[in-house]
């Protein structure tokens, strides 16, 4: 059984004023191409939830070996793009969990993903990772809640299908997981704490 990574990828980023999938991080590569070689690193199969007509997206997620998911309602927020691939992963019964990553938290440290992907399998609970008592993504979901996912609606995420008071909670030493950039400020900031 694998543990699968689903990059939630088909926002409008409206906030930035800009695609921030494609603006480029201190290492020139843009902030989707980074989250992806790091999921591929440690999850298989990979997937990305795309809206229709992303061919730029489409070719990056093509080039890291993940599954592009078309989500035709993904303006109805990010509890379709879940759903998408909700109903993907329950047709593959390899997948025993998957972990959701967000294409806008480039800063996720691949320790903290080796970590979820390690405390997740063979398990039935969520994985909910910690930073400075602060909760935080990507996390990880078992199989037992795939089909709790498949009609998720609007912005609500997995909120209404995980009791993550229930979830396993591991601490890491990791700011990323906090990280989420939603304009070029944001992102300014975490570059410089980043930097060495």
């Amino acid at each position: 059984m694998s543990v699968a990574g689903l990059i939630l990828a088909a926002g409008r980023a409206s906030r930035y004023g800009a695609d921030k999938r494609l603006v480029r991080l201190a290492d020139g590569r843009t902030m989707l191409e980074t989250v992806l070689a790091l999921y591929a690193q440690v999850c298989q199969p990979l997937l990305v939830v795309l809206r229709p007509h992303d061919e730029a997206a489409q070719a990056m997620a093509q080039a890291h070996g993940a599954q592009v998911l078309w989500c035709d309602d993904a303006d109805q927020g990010m509890g379709r793009s879940l759903a998408c691939g909700a109903r993907v992963l329950l047709n593959r019964p390899d997948v025993s969990g998957v972990i959701v990553g967000l294409a806008d938290m480039p800063f996720v440290s691949l320790s903290t993903l080796k970590r979820v992907h390690q405390v997740l399998q063979g398990q039935q609970q969520a994985v909910l990772p910690r930073h400075l008592q602060r909760p935080g993504h990507p996390r990880g979901l078992p199989r037992s809640v795939f089909e709790l996912l498949r009609d998720l609606r609007g912005d609500e995420g997995a909120r209404h299908a995980v009791d993550w008071q229930r979830a396993i909670h591991i601490e890491v030493d990791d700011p990323g997981i906090l990280q989420d950039v939603d304009t070029p400020v944001d992102l300014a900031t975490f570059q410089r704490a980043a930097a060495p």
